[in-house]
């Protein structure tokens, strides 16, 4: 599967860590930026994250900031993506399996790069349930969307 990965300031030592992991996972990570520490605007990150789902680049993303919150209030603006901000293995796979949740955002100032790796690696390794009452709850997600 091809990840996008993208971060803020905050968030790139966490995500440079997260890229190899990706990658050992059997997986294809392709690095959004930012590219170093210098400070940037969330927001930038998470368009350029959520565009790359929307033209089909990759499948699913990783997106991180120091808290979490700003970069997923940011891709969840963006048409079908499903950000969740995780800190709990649990809402890593469940977010994908019952929501098909395709942006995993964490917070590098929240979070250690060893819950970090969980997170990831449970949220790569979910898949949708396709179950008719998840797509019945996607089909209401995605009319909220057309509304706004």
């Amino acid at each position: 599967m091809k990840v996008a990965l993208a971060a803020d300031h905050a968030g790139f030592p966490l995500k440079q860590e997260m890229l190899g992991l990706v990658e050992s996972l059997g997986h294809q990570p392709i690095d959004l930026g930012t590219d170093s520490t210098e400070p940037v605007d969330y927001p930038d990150f998470a368009a350029k994250l959520g565009r790359s789902l929307q033209a089909g680049e990759a499948q699913r993303g990783i997106l991180v900031c120091g808290s979490g919150v700003g970069a997923a209030i940011a891709a969840n603006k963006l048409r079908g993506i499903r950000a969740g901000l995780c800190h709990d293995t649990y809402s890593a796979h469940q977010g994908v399996e019952h929501d098909d949740m395709n942006v995993l955002t964490l917070g590098a100032r929240v979070i250690g790069p060893a819950l970090a790796a969980e997170l990831v690696t449970a949220f790569l390794a979910a898949t949708f349930s396709g179950e008719e009452r998840h797509e019945r709850r996607l089909r209401k997600v995605a009319a909220l969307e057309n509304e706004g």
